[in-house]
């Protein structure tokens, strides 16, 4: 018996921003991604990629004010797409985790499927959040797109930047390190039968 395929599509439209975007968490990392926002752009890319999430995005927003309202909503959409097309999470690994480099920076990602959303984020150096990644992408962003991925997926994630200097490395070590924690949680694991929960319900 075929398994049925886990994609969903979302739009959302507000005064702030117009999103849309389809996932399919079976896919092979393909992305086609524009949100007016070219590092993050180059974020969701290298999410789509380790996490072989197939990935498309087209976004508008009022990125003259800010680019908040754009990253922060698309975290919205995501998260609530990555949760339907998870179903009813039957045979999946549910955990996660991961170490990854780039260059001198080194994050850790750890990934529960859990149905309680939560996240603790960690180990940016001081003034991180204030710099302009790219001239427009400050780095007060990669936590805010994590809030907003995590709440509406409803997942339990632990962030941790473990060393880093560059900013733009910092923020890529800590999508990809999201990305390939994401990646083993959502496999489908053939030695699971049902919901990997005592409760019987994630």
């Amino acid at each position: 018996m075929t398994a049925a395929p886990r994609t969903a599509q979302f739009e959302r439209a507000t005064s702030e921003s117009q999103i849309a975007l389809n996932v399919n968490l079976d896919g092979s990392g393909d992305a086609d991604v524009s949100t007016g926002v070219p590092f993050f752009d180059h974020m969701l890319t290298a999410f789509a990629r380790h996490s072989l999430t197939d990935l498309t995005v087209r976004a508008t927003g009022d990125t003259h004010i800010d680019v908040h309202h754009t990253v922060e909503d698309t975290g919205i959409l995501l998260g609530q797409a990555i949760l339907e097309a998870l179903g009813d999470k039957r045979g999946i690994s549910r955990y996660g985790d991961a170490l990854v480099p780039l260059d001198e920076s080194l994050a850790q990602a750890v990934v529960d499927i859990s149905g309680r959303p939560y996240l603790v984020h960690s180990g940016e150096p001081a003034g991180f959040e204030f710099h302009l990644i790219g001239g427009h992408f400050t780095g007060s962003m990669v936590r805010h797109f994590f809030e907003a991925l995590t709440l509406n997926a409803r997942l339990t994630v632990h962030l941790k930047l473990i060393e880093g200097r560059d900013p733009h490395h910092i923020a890529e070590a800590e999508f990809k390190a999201f990305a390939r924690a994401f990646r083993q949680a959502k496999t489908i694991d053939p030695f699971v039968a049902g919901i990997p929960s005592t409760k019987g319900a994630l």
